[in-house]
């Protein structure tokens, strides 16, 4: 099984995430992390959808994806070719000392502290995956009283761009 990270350039209409969204749903595929947002342009949008499969089931979602009428194009991000984030907040039960500790852990990965409280701390981390997930192991010996990620989104690097699209 190997990790996809899929870039849609859709139509920004109405129902056009419901109709995605459904589309893994019928087919029995499963999201890992799914993002949309409005381009440049107001009538389209780009949707970043994380999924996983052997190369036959990728290729299969690719195929089905296409045939959706607000689905304009679809670019596989490659880890070598693209650039994916992901942002994090996480909040933190912290007294005086464990504040000092965990801002110490959050310089270390340039993590910015967006709010600070007399019995808590809030952190904001953006970058890959990986860096998320060993930002947050490194968290563990504290409290983490809510958590939020926002799942990941990308771009081609501009070595490798093809066609310009319609945004």
């Amino acid at each position: 099984m190997r990790h996809s990270v899929l870039s849609l350039l859709v139509e920004n209409t109405s129902g056009v995430l419901s109709r995605v969204a459904g589309l893994f749903s019928r087919r029995g595929y499963n999201i890992d992390s799914l993002t949309v947002g409005e381009t440049r342009d107001p009538r389209y949008s780009r949707m970043t959808v994380a999924v996983h499969g052997d190369d036959q089931i990728i290729d299969q979602i690719q195929k089905q994806l296409m045939k959706l009428e607000d689905v304009i194009s679809i670019e596989e991000l490659k880890d070598n070719e693209s650039v994916c984030r992901e942002l994090v907040l996480v909040k933190l039960e912290a007294d005086k000392q464990q504040k000092q500790d965990i801002i110490a852990i959050a310089d270390v990965f340039r993590a910015k502290i967006v709010d600070v409280g007399t019995d808590s701390l809030m952190i904001e981390l953006t970058g890959n995956t990986n860096k998320i997930n060993a930002f947050l192991a490194l968290l563990d010996d504290y409290v983490i009283k809510q958590i939020v990620r926002t799942g990941l989104t990308g771009l081609i690097r501009g070595n490798f761009e093809k066609a310009a699209d319609a945004e």
